[in-house]
């Protein structure tokens, strides 16, 4: 096989040599080593621009296919579930349904929050732990669409949940807290952890060795201590305090779709209830399919690249927020403006993926990077909303759309200086490999 790894010399934990002894014991037979079914550069033929794992060996097929039915299908109905309704979030929302006052329902939210915080910044770390270049973009904008999903369906169930009224006792509303549970078990017994670590019960050891193997050629490294000096060279890295800025940018730049906006104008316009629900999820359609357009542009056509997808959202939000700002344009401008801020929100996934790759050298900081990309972002969150989305400036917010302009500009800009930065680091280590060699 062209480009194939032909050796291996595995070493480490008794795992590696139960996993890699296996492999040789079946060398002779019909079973292929690990290093017969990998490619240190994944082949690309037009098949990988529908789906990555056509070009793969039968054994890393079957491999993936297991991994994204496990950790995909978890990760996205827990996402889900997350939007489906805000107050829903695991065995603690069960606990909602019995909530009778204010006072206990801020108590469990703040306990909700507290576990809902570190979902996704954990499962995205967790997707960069097990997948190749070539697939983690699809994966980690699978993900993050769930949340659109969340949202757009939640719109749907909210204006028909007055059905379930009085069901048992309970209100409408309180039927989808229950669903969260069977999901958060099921994540119990089935999450795979890291590739080095996991005892998931359907892996076999020589699919463990494939998946080792495969961070190893990504050069992904594996767990080490944190210490003092670590901590030192990731916060003198360039790559925490970009990666943090342009995450919180994205987080915050997509008010349009994030902030009731939409909504808000309709019922101005004198939209029935049910319309003002159904409505926005129009906005949620397209962010779902301008996620799934950058995840497959950027895995294939840009071979990798992940600043594309982020300039073009950036102009096609500055596109829909200059006529916001203006506000007195037509009806039918301001439809289409409130539409197109969908093509802002799919990005998220990219970020993550860029974050995974730049930082691949170092677990701890590829770990720390991603959580606090995710954690800065939502501290802003929690206070700019309350400066530029002021209630009684709906739906006009004055200070709320030219906001979104500026951070569309800023995007953009940050996204062609990782993209410097990055670039020029490749270089330089190519350039100290050379030296040393």
């Amino acid at each position: 096989m062209p480009g194939s790894i032909r050796e291996i010399q595995p070493r480490g934990t008794p795992t590696d040599e139960k996993s890699v002894s296996v492999l040789n014991e079946g060398k002779d037979s019909a079973t292929p080593s690990v290093t017969e079914v990998l490619q240190k550069t994944p082949k690309s033929s037009w098949k990988s621009y529908i789906w990555d794992t056509f070009d793969k060996s039968p054994e890393e097929r079957r491999f993936l296919f297991k991994l994204d039915a496990v950790l995909m299908t978890l990760a996205s109905l827990g996402y889900f579930i997350k939007y489906l309704d805000q107050v829903t979030w695991s065995v603690l929302t069960i606990l909602l349904v019995k909530c009778e006052t204010a006072t206990q329902i801020y108590v469990l939210r703040f306990f909700i929050g507290l576990a809902e915080s570190t979902f996704y910044p954990g499962m995205q770390y967790i997707i960069g732990s097990w997948y190749r270049k070539d697939e983690l973009a699809k994966r980690s904008c699978l993900f993050h669409a769930m949340g659109n999903v969340g949202s757009m369906v939640s719109g749907y169930l909210m204006a028909g949940s007055h059905n379930l009224d009085g069901v048992h006792g309970y209100a409408g509303w309180q039927w989808f807290t229950i669903v969260s549970l069977p999901i958060a078990i099921s994540g119990f017994f089935f999450m795979p952890d890291l590739p080095e670590i996991t005892k998931a019960w359907y892996f076999t050891p020589e699919e463990i060795a494939l998946a080792k193997k495969r961070m190893e050629l990504e050069g992904r490294a594996q767990r080490a201590p944190y210490n003092k000096a670590k901590f030192i060279k990731i916060f003198s890295s360039w790559h925490i305090w970009t990666l943090v800025t342009l995450y919180i940018i994205f987080n915050n730049g997509n008010g349009g779709i994030s902030q009731p906006a939409f909504p808000l104008w309709l019922k101005a316009e004198g939209y029935s209830v049910r319309e003002v629900n159904i409505y926005p999820t129009i906005a949620e359609v397209v962010a779902i399919i301008t996620t799934l357009i950058y995840a497959w542009t950027s895995d294939s056509l840009f071979k990798g690249a992940r600043w594309p997808a982020m300039v073009f959202s950036g102009v096609v939000k500055i596109i829909a927020y200059v006529p916001l700002t203006i506000w007195d344009v037509p009806n039918s401008l301001k439809w289409a403006c409130f539409i197109l801020c969908g093509f802002g929100g799919g990005i998220s996934g990219l970020t993550f993926a860029w974050a995974h790759e730049i930082c691949s050298d170092d677990n701890e900081e590829r770990a720390l990077v991603t959580g606090a990309m995710n954690q800065m972002a939502y501290v802003f969150q929690a206070w700019l909303p309350l400066i530029i989305w002021q209630q009684v400036e709906a739906p006009a917010y004055p200070k709320g759309y030219p906001s979104m302009i500026a951070l569309s500009v800023a995007l953009i800009v940050i996204a062609f200086v990782i993209r410097f930065l990055h670039k020029r680091e490749i270089r330089l280590k190519a350039t100290a490999g050379r030296s040393v060699a």
